[in-house]
């Protein structure tokens, strides 16, 4: 599909790389963006509709979908990170909070959508994933295991969708500077050109894009010997 003209639906897209999407879209000539947040005056990009959303509400998103039924693109980009490992004292809240929004709060959204977009002729849904989909950490285990479970959804929904002409293309990419990242060292991509590989993706009809070395490398590391995600870090 071509981002010229389409309507895009954005989710976290008041900071970071939600914001990036939102400028990247409207400089390629989306006809409208949707910037969904949970306090849509958090949007303050010009030139977008700001959209009241909680991916974690159920009532919020179906309200969504019914208020923006010509969206052609839905880029479900809001996640969270609680920095827990598996054994730590909070692993189990911070697990259930992880995947309420990266896993379930993604498949409600693109359920709810998956209507819209095929009414509109197909359209894609870009899932923004990690690096950490294939690899973990112990200070970020749990949000691994939301983002695995999130890698494993979007295949799914990509086989699911295939049959109404919906693509489906995944995000992978290590640590970008935005604030979630804000407390890791070291050099970090920018949102801006994780933003506009995406939209070249989707025009190009691929299924994964890998945003950064980092991708590139983990990716590369399932044939190593022993495999990068059984590798003890």
């Amino acid at each position: 599909m071509q981002i010229k003209n389409a309507v895009v639906f954005i989710t976290g897209a008041n900071r970071g790389l939600g914001l990036a999407y939102a400028r990247a879209a409207l400089a390629a000539g989306a006809k409208k963006v949707y910037a969904a947040a949970r306090d849509p005056k958090s949007v303050t990009l010009e030139g977008v509709v700001p959209v009241a959303l909680d991916v974690t509400r159920p009532a919020q998103i179906e309200a969504a979908a019914q208020a923006c039924g010509d969206v052609t693109l839905l880029i479900n980009n809001a996640g969270i990170s609680r920095g827990s490992g598996l054994l730590a004292p909070d692993a189990v809240e911070a697990a259930r909070a992880e995947l309420d929004t990266n896993f379930f709060g993604l498949w409600a959204v693109s359920r709810a959508f998956a209507p819209v977009l095929a009414k509109n002729g197909g359209g894609a849904i870009v899932n923004v994933l990690s690096a950490l989909s294939w690899i973990t950490f112990p200070g970020v285990a749990t949000y691994s295991a939301s983002k695995s479970a999130a890698w494993s959804l979007s295949n799914g929904l990509r086989n699911e969708l295939a049959a109404q002409g919906t693509q489906v293309t995944s995000v992978h990419v290590g640590y970008m500077d935005t604030d979630m990242a804000s407390h890791v060292p070291g050099d970090k991509t920018s949102p801006d050109d994780v933003a506009k590989q995406t939209l070249a993706a989707v025009e190009a009809g691929e299924p994964e894009v890998l945003a950064d070395a980092t991708a590139r490398q983990v990716k590369q590391g399932f044939v190593a010997a022993p495999p990068a995600y059984a590798a003890p870090r």
